[in-house]
Parts: C-alpha cells; structure tokens; sequence
C-alpha cells in the first residue's frame, strides 16, 4: 500500500481580535526543540514557513487512514500547545480574515523571493494543504501527474476554506487560489509524457531566470524533490481535521487509479490546460455550493454529481486500501454543511466582525470527529 502524508500551513493568530501574528519563530522556540524538528516521538513536527505569521505541521509517513488521523490531530495540538506558550492560536484559515501586506523575514532565500517578487511576496500570506504519496519512480510520479491533472480541481472545491481578504468577503470560496496563482509557476500544467519531459519543462522554467530555484516550481501536482512522492498542492488547508484527512485520502486513491491507468497503457485525459484552470477558477468561486466541471464530460454538472463522479472513478482503490467507507462519509459530510468558507461566512453573519470568524476557526481547527451522511452519495 503507498504510504502518504501532509503538510498543513497554519495561520498563527491572536485569539482575541484575530490579527495574524508573526511569531513562527517563537513557536519553534517554544516547543520542545526534539518535537519541533523531529516531531514527538517520530511524530508530527514544525517548520517555518514563508511568513512568520504562519507554521507549518508535517505528519510522517502513514499506511492507513487511522494513523494520518492521529498524525493530523496530534499536528494541530503541537502546534496550537506552542503558540499558546507565547500567547496566540493557530487555525487552518487558508487565508487571514484580517491581514495587512507583511514584509518577508526568515531565511535568505524568502528574503530574495521578498525582493524578486515585490508586492506579491508581502501578500502571500496563505495557507495550503500538500498531499505526498509515494511513488516507485519519476516515470510512475510522471504517469500520475499526467493521468490525474484533470480531476485536481474537484479536490480545491472539497477543501475550500478563504473566503475572506484584507477584510472583505471575497465571493470565493477559495479566494487562497486567486492569491496564489499569481506567482508565475503556478496551477495546471500541460501533460508531460515522461520523466524526461518533466526534467525539459522544469529546466526551461529555471533558465527563464524567474523562478529562483526548483522549490518555486508550483505546480497544483509536482514530483517532490526531496521524496520519492508525489505531491499534491491544489487544496486550501482544511478546518476541519476530518475533511484534511478526507482529501488526504481521496489524493491517495486518485494517484493509485492514476498509476493504474499508465500500467494498463491508457493515455492521459484530452482535457486541455487551460480547460482546467476553468475548473480551477469554478472551484475556487464556488466551492460545493454550486456546479463544478465534470472532468470526463468536461461540462458543468451539480457539485454532489461531479463529487460523487470521482469517487466512482477511484472506487477501486479505495476499496484496495480500505478507504472507500470513510470516503463516501467524508465527502457526503463536507456536501451536507459545507466546507471551511460557509462556517467563516457564518460565524460573520452573526455580529458582522471578522474576529469572530478567527475565534469560530480556532474551535474547529482542533474539533475532532463528524457525524457522517454517507446516504448522500449512495445514489
């Protein structure tokens, strides 16, 4: 079975009005300096991240959903223990409700990103969710990308969770995606065709002289460089640890079909690049509240029918990992209540303060458990 695990971006944010914090640096100080680079007991463990006002959580290796859950739970604790200790939260806000422009500190290489990419940079501060699955060769990673591009953006409209930007509501659901496509190696790509071609495109990319180095190459799925894996970067970092794991899961089964399809000697999907990021752009405006492309008809249908399309579409593996319950009741739970964007835009309703939308977003990032409707999707 492939292993997998995340990377979750969290917003570190003062609990009382919600203001992004820039304390990375002191999170790390303060966990216990073993958990933070290691993780406790081999467990989860924390890095910085491009702004100080947000950490990132990586989970190890895991085989089976059961223990990803435990890895994602136990990351959201660490890292909230830590920011308690100098006074502030974390949520899994993929964008801050309040935020101004920040400048880049921390490493040099975020400084000369900082200063190569002018207000872009001071902007970025969102907060994704990165799926790695093991693979057993570029060729196989390679296959997979090609062979699994056109169902990606499926994944964006499951996990979004930013509906909100300097303060106004965005209309998206996924207002992270707009921010983040602006940096110019960003979204869909064109099928690649080998390991090879993979290898060419990157290298035109970097003698462009725009992308510093190959970390800025950020493609919605890319080959990891420093592990065997895949990686999948499409996804808004989740609210719901549940939902983290539900999309965790649903990228595994997608890059098992997608490997599939290449032993078997089926080509890649036809659907052209700019086709998917019409998809993109749909998932991000409108989550599950409304259609999204259907990648095998490549038409608009009903979120629920195009959801419940893809897990048609990976049954198979879910059922060879053991995964296809807790997938259907997963996805039939964000349908039912919605994901990250509609609890913010309730928790906003209520008093009209973006405060309470961070206070609403720091309780559900470290809620645990979800009543399940796999009924939805039994049609």
């Amino acid at each position: 079975m492939r292993t997998f695990g995340v990377e979750e971006e969290l917003l570190i944010a003062d609990p009382g009005d919600g203001l992004p914090l820039a304390l990375a640096s002191g999170l790390l100080d303060a966990a216990v300096p073993s958990e933070a680079e290691f993780g406790a007991e081999g467990g989860p463990s924390l890095k910085s991240e491009f702004k100080q006002e947000q950490i990132e959580v990586n989970s190890r290796p895991c085989r089976t959903a059961k223990e990803l859950r435990a890895e994602i739970r136990a990351g959201r604790e660490l890292a909230d223990s830590a920011a308690r200790a100098v006074g502030a939260r974390v949520a899994a806000l993929a964008t801050p409700p309040v935020f101004h422009a920040t400048p880049t500190t921390g490493n040099q290489r975020y400084a000369t990103m900082g200063e190569e990419f002018g207000l872009i940079s001071r902007e970025q501060l969102t907060c994704g969710f990165h799926v790695h699955v093991s693979i057993e060769s570029p060729d196989e990673g390679v296959a997979v990308l090609d062979r699994m591009r056109h169902w990606l953006p499926v994944l964006l409209a499951l996990s979004a969770n930013s509906p909100f930007w300097m303060g106004a509501d965005t209309g998206f659901t996924s207002y992270r995606t707009q921010i983040w496509n602006r940096w110019p190696t960003a979204g869909p790509m064109d099928v690649f065709g080998s390991a090879a071609g993979y290898r060419a495109v990157l290298s035109e990319l970097l003698s462009t002289g725009v992308p510093l180095d190959e970390g800025m190459i950020y493609f919605d799925a890319r080959l990891s460089k420093g592990h065997p894996t895949v990686e999948l970067r499409i996804a808004d970092v989740c609210l719901f640890a549940e939902d983290a794991l539900t999309i965790a899961v649903l990228a595994r089964a997608l890059v098992e079909t997608a490997a599939g399809e290449w032993r078997k000697g089926e080509p890649p999907s036809s659907m052209l690049t700019p086709v998917i990021r019409m998809a993109n752009w749909k998932a991000s405006r409108f989550g599950v509240n409304n259609q999204l492309l259907q990648p095998l008809e490549q038409a608009p249908y009903p979120a629920a029918d195009v959801a419940g399309a893809l897990l048609r579409h990976i049954r198979g593996a879910l059922t060879a990992s053991g995964d296809l319950a807790l997938a259907r009741s997963g996805v039939a739970n964000i349908l039912r209540r919605g994901t990250g964007e509609r609890l913010q835009r309730q928790a906003y309703g209520q008093r009209r303060r973006l405060s309470d939308v961070v206070s609403a977003a720091i309780a559900s990032t470290h809620q645990y458990g979800e009543r399940s409707d796999a009924g939805l999707l039994s049609r």
